[in-house]
């Protein structure tokens, strides 16, 4: 592993230990629907989710399982491979570091247990965004940096024919 990616994939892994570990610990605490009122806008709750983002495909009989097993396994592959061709770009990296985290977070649960684990609910009223977990929530910190890092950019002076 390239020294100046060692601090990169350590975050990785410390932010899917942690995804792990709160996905176990609501498991081990919490049944099927289960729902625990924190505030009065955010439940923890144990939701299963067999398809994407938003329940994409979960009403489907269980390939959509495999189907986002390869993707993410490829997302991953493509992700360490760009990393490495960005050395020194720090938020860039960073950035990736984030959604790798969440794509392996996400897809241990796939390889685990067919689904994926959601316990974080957040809703105003009767209207609840769907559930979601660490693993989600690093992948949108992850999108927001390279956003920012793309917006960071230095411009490219225009070439006038």
């Amino acid at each position: 592993m390239t020294k100046s990616l060692t601090k990169y994939f350590s975050l990785t892994a410390l932010i899917i230990l942690i995804d792990q570990l709160t996905k176990l610990a609501i498991e081990a605490n919490f049944q099927f629907g289960e729902s625990k009122p924190i505030t009065s806008f955010f439940n923890l709750v144990l939701a299963y989710n067999p398809g994407a983002a938003f329940s994409f495909l979960a009403d489907h009989d269980g390939w959509q399982r495999w189907l986002f097993t390869a993707l993410s396994i490829g997302a991953s592959i493509f992700i360490v491979m760009y990393m490495r061709k960005n050395l020194g770009k720090s938020r860039l990296l960073t950035g990736l570091a984030f959604i790798l985290a969440g794509a392996i977070g996400n897809l241990i649960d796939r390889v685990r247990i067919g689904k994926v684990v959601d316990f974080l609910d957040f809703y105003y009223q009767s209207h609840h965004w769907p559930a979601f977990n660490i693993a989600d929530s690093a992948i949108l910190i992850g999108v927001v940096l390279l956003l920012w890092d793309e917006l960071k950019k230095p411009k490219e002076p225009k070439v006038v024919k």
